[in-house]
C-alpha cells in the first residue's frame, strides 16, 4: 500500500504539475472509504468560473448522481460573483454537468447500481487554466470504521514523532 502523503507535500506536488486547489471536501475522506478516484471537467456558466476562481465555493453536501447517461454534480454551492450584471447571474445551487467519458460514465453507473456506493466529490481546482473536479466512487463508513481510521492515523502519526525524536538525538 502507498505511503499518505501530508496535506503539505500533496500542495508542493499540485504547484509543480501546475494545479491549483479552490474547495476540498474534506469531511468526504472521514464519512466515506475512497475506492476510486476520477478527474473530470465540469461546465460552468458565465461569471461561475470567476467566482471559483475567488474561492467562493463549498462541497458540503454535495454529491454527484448519473441520470440519463450524464453525470451531474449536485448541492455544490458557487457563491454568484459579486461584480456580475444582467446575464452574468446564475443560481448558486443548480446542479452542474460533469464532463466524463462514455465508457468511465457507464463504468461509475455500473459501479454505483450493483455494489450500493456512491459518488462523492472530493475536491474542485484549476488545471492549466480549465475547471476540473475530483469525484470519488465510495462506500460509506460506519460510526467503528470511523473510530477505526481515526486510531490509526493518531497511532501512525505518534510513531512518526516518536522516529523523529530518536533520530534527532
Amino acid at each position: 500500500m502507498p505511503k499518505k502523503k501530508s496535506a503539505s507535500a500533496r500542495a508542493r506536488a499540485d504547484a509543480e504539475r501546475g494545479i491549483r486547489r479552490v474547495a476540498q471536501n474534506r469531511r468526504a475522506r472521514h464519512d466515506y472509504e475512497i475506492l476510486e478516484t476520477f478527474e473530470c471537467g465540469i461546465a460552468l456558466r458565465g461569471a461561475e468560473v470567476k467566482s471559483l476562481r475567488a474561492g467562493q465555493v463549498s462541497l458540503q453536501d454535495a454529491y454527484a448522481r448519473i441520470d440519463d447517461g450524464e453525470a451531474w454534480l449536485v448541492g455544490a454551492h458557487v457563491a454568484p460573483y459579486e461584480y456580475a450584471a444582467g446575464y452574468g447571474r446564475f443560481e448558486p445551487d443548480r446542479p452542474r454537468k460533469l464532463l466524463l467519458h462514455r465508457a468511465e460514465i457507464d463504468e461509475l453507473a455500473g459501479q454505483v447500481s450493483q455494489k450500493s456506493l456512491t459518488l462523492v466529490p472530493l475536491s474542485i481546482y484549476f488545471k492549466d487554466g480549465r475547471a476540473k473536479v475530483e469525484i470519488g466512487l465510495a462506500r460509506g463508513r460506519r460510526l467503528y470504521d470511523k473510530r477505526h481510521a481515526i486510531a490509526a492515523r493518531d497511532a501512525a502519526r505518534e510513531t512518526a514523532r516518536s522516529v523523529k525524536e530518536y533520530e534527532a538525538r
